[in-house]
């Protein structure tokens, strides 16, 4: 069994693709379904088992379509046939080139075409360091695209609404433009061959089936992308598409070493879910057979597999399973040859973002791994009887969502998630409903406010008290100053003459940072200096609980008297942007009181900028929203602790 998956923006037409894909041979099967983000389908395409993967489209489902590559041959990138929606496909583009995986292009929608299919390209190629090649060009009637023509095969086919195309004579006016597109193909597919470029120079024409050679190899290299024509919906261009696919995506091995050079994957987990009353499920391709129940995987046995290919051979046509024929293997329901893909139950040491060996989990490539968690929210239990099943529910979630990621808000100690998006929370709590029969409340995270001091202060407190048998008694003189913003918190003493005990200084200390837990305004005080300047003590009544209660008081006293200046974080943000959108940036973090640092071209990602800013952490649900409105979904970012400074309006 083949694998690829289906990326692309959102409304591009995946999941029309797909099911025209699946249905080519086969009457349409109802998809597996899981985490309402990947459908997978599998199907027979000329006696081959395949699996389609269809990814929802949106940078906040990035984060699932990385173990689906991971476990993929191939990927398709299915665009709209407009090209001013070419910087929609960016973030897929450049995901496809980071994690090296063989691609075609589909563009999609032809008989909606907005524009020149070379604009199209030519929009997309500015997000793209490889080329993007195209295999097919488009015959027009009176403005409308009717049909096709194959750059390698030289022939001609008329689309027909809702079956196969037809092939038709080559009509005499494409003739010029196809053979300037066809040059242009076989000049960018010599760059790899160097008996193709011989050809080229001395004026011969190439075989047919050398170029297709050519072309299986620099795709499985993942040279080039090419690009070919259709529309989904009309069931047009969809088997050249499944033709492609068969000739030139590689087999499992290529994946397999993808993930694991020294052979030792034997399973890699591409799509996750949490069904109520069933527990977690996986869904796992098999890189090397067999993998079966019972098996060791990743230090563990394997519980339940439901091989998805043959639990649909059961369906829908009365069939009995013994007398279906299946090419890639003849194992039974129980297990899943190489490179075939099911479900797997029971087995709650699998996690999506990992590939197994025997005996271990192994992390996947970096380009498999979800983006930064930039958007926070907490969430509490509308019912106090959930609270601990709260717990629990979101470490089971978090191992089959990769983008999630789940702690401790530290004010309010409620469970703080950390999402890909507004979507992506939606998308949780509806899982938490679903699943666990837990309703919860969600609420944006506070801003973690700080305090310090405006200006100079001493106080002198005296902490006397006596109520029968040893007494307590501590006398400090001490002063409070601003420090330089970033300090933090800085002690020293200044007595003579022992009026207090070396021993006693570090209690005075520690009730001094005692009082700075929270200041007049309840927020932790930083960046202040306390100097211990004079004091005095009993040599029966003195101790240190005496002399830390002093240090305690006197330092409340003195934040009193010094005056308050509350500080709010900034936190230091590397937005990543198409080049395109750049510059509509800087009034968007200027209207959020941000300091822009500056930005400049991507060292990696064709059409891609690295925005670079200082913003209030206040800021960042309002710059999530706002990067999508500006950026047409497609950028993102990542943020750590900067500095504090003076809030102001707070």
């Amino acid at each position: 069994m083949r694998v690829f998956t289906i990326v692309g923006p959102s409304h591009s037409g995946k999941t029309e693709l797909a099911t025209a894909l699946a249905a080519l041979e086969e009457p349409e099967h109802k998809p597996q379904q899981a985490n309402g983000v990947a459908d997978l389908r599998t199907f027979r395409f000329m006696n081959e088992a395949w699996g389609v993967i269809d990814v929802a489209g949106g940078v906040e489902n990035l984060s699932i379509a990385g173990p689906t590559l991971a476990a993929s041959d191939a990927a398709v990138i299915c665009v709209p046939a407009d090209p001013e929606a070419g910087v929609l496909a960016a973030p897929y583009l450049r995901m496809i080139e980071e994690a090296g995986i063989p691609a075609f292009l589909f563009i999609n929608r032809m008989d909606q075409a907005k524009g020149r299919v070379a604009d199209v390209v030519a929009a997309l190629q500015t997000y793209c360091r490889h080329s993007i090649v195209l295999r097919q060009i488009p015959m027009r009637a009176s403005g409308d695209v009717i049909g096709a023509v194959d750059l390698i095969s030289e022939r001609a086919w008329k689309y027909q609404h809702g079956q196969s195309s037809a092939l038709v004579a080559f009509p005499d006016s494409i003739h010029v433009r196809e053979r300037q597109a066809r040059g242009e193909m076989l000049e960018a597919l010599a760059d790899y061959d160097d008996e193709l470029l011989e050809q080229l120079i001395d004026d011969r024409k190439p075989l047919t089936e050398a170029v297709y050679d050519v072309a299986t190899r620099v795709l499985q290299h993942s040279d080039l992308i090419p690009a070919l024509l259709g529309s989904a919906l009309h069931r047009n261009g969809i088997l050249r598409l499944m033709k492609s696919l068969r000739h030139e995506a590689p087999t499992v091995e290529v994946a397999a070493q993808r993930l694991a050079t020294d052979g030792s994957a034997l399973a890699v987990g591409c799509i996750g879910d949490l069904v109520k009353h069933l527990g977690k499920t996986v869904v796992v391709r098999a890189l090397q057979s067999p993998v079966a129940a019972g098996a060791q995987v990743g230090g563990n046995s394997l519980g339940v597999i439901k091989n998805a290919l043959r639990e649909q051979d059961n369906v829908g046509d009365g069939i009995p399973r013994a007398n279906k024929r299946v090419n890639s293997g003849t194992s039974s329901a129980a297990n899943l040859g190489s490179g075939e893909i099911g479900q797997v139950l029971k087995s709650d040491h699998l996690n999506l973002g990992y590939s197994y060996s025997k005996d271990h989990a192994l992390e996947l490539p970096d380009w498999a791994h979800p983006r930064p968690s930039s958007y926070q929210r907490i969430i509490m239990p509308v019912h106090d009887r959930d609270d601990v099943r709260l717990t629990s529910a979101l470490e089971r979630i978090a191992e089959v969502e990769p983008g999630l990621e789940v702690d401790q808000d530290e004010v309010s100690g409620n469970a703080r998630l950390h999402l890909q998006g507004p979507l992506h929370l939606r998308r949780i709590l509806a899982l938490l409903r679903g699943a666990f029969d837990i309703d919860v409340s969600d609420d944006p995270v506070l801003p973690p406010l700080r305090e310090t001091v405006a200006r100079t202060a001493t106080t002198h407190y005296r902490h006397r008290k006596q109520s029968g048998g040893a007494g307590q008694f501590a006398d400090v003189v001490l002063s409070i100053a601003p420090a330089a913003r970033g300090s933090g918190f800085e002690f020293t003493d200044m007595v003579k003459g022992g009026v207090v005990p070396k021993g006693y200084i570090p209690s005075v200390e520690a009730g001094a940072r005692d009082a700075l837990a929270a200041g007049v305004n309840g927020h932790p005080v930083v960046d202040v200096r306390v100097v211990l300047e004079d004091g005095k003590h009993h040599s029966v009544d003195s101790s240190d609980y005496a002399f830390r209660t002093a240090g305690n008081f006197a330092v409340r006293g003195a934040l009193v008297d010094a005056g308050s200046v509350v500080l709010q974080p900034i936190m230091r943000v590397e937005i990543h942007v198409p080049s395109v959108f750049t510059g509509g940036l800087v009034p968007v973090v200027s209207s959020m009181q941000g300091q822009i640092l500056g930005f400049a071209s991507h060292p990696r990602a064709a059409g891609w900028d690295v925005f670079e800013t200082l913003m209030p952490v206040a800021a960042r649900d309002q710059l999530t929203s706002s990067l999508a409105s500006a950026t047409r979904g497609t950028a993102w970012f990542s943020s750590g602790f900067g500095h504090y400074e003076e809030a102001r309006g707070i």
